[in-house]
């Protein structure tokens, strides 16, 4: 596809606000991939003529910049919103690590992308996407502008001692039941290597609670462990019953309507997305495009 000037205008908004969370350009233009002076005519607002289409492409991609334009989202400060914050906030500020694991499409993503936006130092892993431990030690230091070419064992040296450098990072790992083990145990030997100078935060649903008791339980090396360093507990909002976990549910789904589209059907979109987060974001932003 044609990259047009709209698509690179939002890109580049999305560099400038990225840029924020880091020390240096320098920093930003390596965890983006482009060179200082090209990095530095992108800043000044210049968009022609200085990375092919599919580099655009690749550099939206990184920065979660939609391909099409879509209707501003409003964050609603629901319970779960409230409840990782303050998690991360601890695990930042502390410099120690908290374990979540919940159902899915209740917001962990998404607060968890907010809050990376709105901090310094802090980058946000998606491990379904960096699931060997060669792909997924390169991403975390290509997100901290560390370079992640050359031998694997020299970029987790220079991560680690670049971490140690910053004021109180913070790496998020999302959907870590994804990774493969020798992925998984670098989650390990990262904490080994950064105890109390590196904030770790860990989120999944049920099956990765489901995949570390089973694996402690089977005592296969290294669970036990990461599971101790983590606070030795699965953190997750507690109900009491069904009836009040699916009344939690619905009372989320009203705050998320009414901050998006305040004068809308809440009952209706309720009833139309089957109380899936996801969905109602798609029905809020198809009643958005109408308005």
């Amino acid at each position: 596809m044609a990259i047009d000037k709209d698509l690179k205008e939002r890109i580049i908004k999305a560099i400038k606000l990225d840029r924020e969370n880091f020390s240096s350009d320098g920093k930003h233009s390596t965890k983006i991939g482009v060179n200082k002076g090209i990095y530095s005519q992108l800043k000044s607002g210049k968009t022609e003529r200085l990375l092919s289409d599919g580099e655009w492409i690749r550099i939206g991609r990184l920065l979660d910049v939609q391909l099409t334009k879509k209707p501003d989202w409003i964050t609603a400060e629901t319970p779960v919103f409230d409840y990782i914050t303050e998690q991360l906030e601890y695990c930042q500020r502390e410099s120690t690590a908290g374990l979540f694991c919940d159902d899915c499409d209740i917001g962990k993503t998404h607060t968890a992308k907010v809050y990376t936006s709105a901090h310094r130092n802090v980058v946000y892993i998606d491990c379904s996407q960096y699931k060997t431990k060669q792909k997924f030690i390169r991403h975390i230091a290509s997100q901290f502008g560390v370079d992640s070419d050359g031998k694997i064992v020299d970029v987790i040296a220079d991560m680690v001692y670049y971490l140690k450098t910053l004021d109180k990072p913070l790496i998020i790992f999302d959907e870590a039941g994804d990774l493969d083990y020798t992925a998984f145990l670098e989650i390990k030997a990262l904490y080994n290597h950064l105890e109390d100078m590196c904030g770790f935060y860990m989120m999944g649903a049920d099956g990765l609670k489901a995949k570390i008791n089973r694996d402690i339980h089977n005592k296969k090396v290294g669970y036990a462990e990461i599971f101790s360093r983590y606070g030795a507990k699965h953190q997750a909002m507690e109900f009491k019953d069904k009836k009040e976990k699916i009344d939690f549910k619905i009372f989320q789904a009203e705050m998320i309507i009414k901050a998006n589209v305040p004068d809308a059907d809440v009952n209706k979109i309720i009833k139309d997305s089957d109380l899936s987060l996801r969905r109602i974001k798609v029905l809020c932003n198809k009643l958005k495009r109408a308005a």
